[in-house]
């Protein structure tokens, strides 16, 4: 900023004056003096002006990130309930495959007891027919005897 530099060569102005003896006081121009706060007065309201857009463009930035941040934070919470979400589908989605396994074993174990059962009375009936048809046979061999 400009109005420092300017303060500085007041201050360097005050320094290099002749001092009053026995007094503290020093010895100014005063024509210097009040050519320095002229120029102070000029400077000023551009220096303020400049002080006063930085200030609102950091607030701005700072508004921004904070948008941002909490855009990413509502991201991330999207991102963590639909993962959360997909994994409540994929156990569901396990639960019902399990099911339909043990289902589908429970069905196939019925089929080959109904199978085997099935087969049993067929053969049975087979069995029995063959006895029938022995016992034709062997009466018929007898009476040819």
């Amino acid at each position: 900023m400009e109005i420092l530099s300017i303060l500085e060569t007041l201050e360097d102005l005050v320094e290099k004056s002749v001092s009053v003896p026995f007094s503290g006081k020093c010895m100014i121009d005063k024509e210097e003096i009040l050519e320095i706060i002229k120029e102070i007065r000029l400077k000023l309201p551009d220096d303020i002006k400049q002080a006063k857009w930085v200030k609102e463009e950091r607030q701005r930035i700072l508004l921004e990130a904070q948008k941002e941040a909490n855009e990413i934070i509502k991201d991330a919470e999207n991102k963590i309930s639909s993962l959360v979400d997909e994994h409540e589908i994929t156990k569901r989605a396990y639960e019902q495959s399990n099911e339909i396994v043990s289902n589908a074993q429970k069905n196939a174990k019925e089929i080959r007891l109904g199978t085997r059962e099935y087969a049993d009375s067929v053969l049975n009936k087979v069995e029995e027919i063959l006895l029938e048809t022995l016992q034709v046979i062997r009466s018929n061999r007898e009476e040819l005897k």
